[in-house]
């Protein structure tokens, strides 16, 4: 099976601009949310998609053909937050699957979100460990 090569956008706000439909309304709720969760973060398209870095990676949010995956590189320690977090990959990573209909709540995304932070800060760059 061979994957789709494909361009990656140049920056976040054309990432957005490029979905539609479901996918489109789940990542902008998600940016939105996340945004406003820590004026801190860097946002920057890596790996074709969103980034965001404070002290290391922080977290992802990426839109594929039938999900969203909203992911943390710190996930595993996240959990008690947001159970629906499964781990895999690489360091202590762990992602919500989100498909047409689901949603993380606003609140739910803002704790994720600063507990990330704090952790980075407390424990380092994740990908350092």
């Amino acid at each position: 099976m061979t994957m789709k090569k494909t361009v990656p956008a140049p920056n976040p706000a054309a990432y957005v601009g490029a979905l539609s439909g479901w996918q489109r309304l789940t990542v902008e709720k998600l940016r939105s949310d996340v945004l406003a969760a820590a004026a801190a973060l860097d946002e920057v398209i890596k790996w074709g998609h969103l980034v965001y870095l404070s002290n290391g990676p922080l977290l992802l949010i990426r839109a594929e053909e039938s999900r969203v995956l909203f992911g943390f590189w710190r996930g595993k320690l996240l959990r008690e937050i947001e159970p629906r977090l499964k781990p895999g990959g690489k360091y202590e990573m762990a992602t919500v699957e989100l498909h047409q209909g689901d949603e993380v709540a606003s609140n739910t995304t803002r704790r994720l979100v600063r507990e990330a932070i704090r952790l980075n800060r407390t424990l380092g760059d994740p990908t350092q460990i």
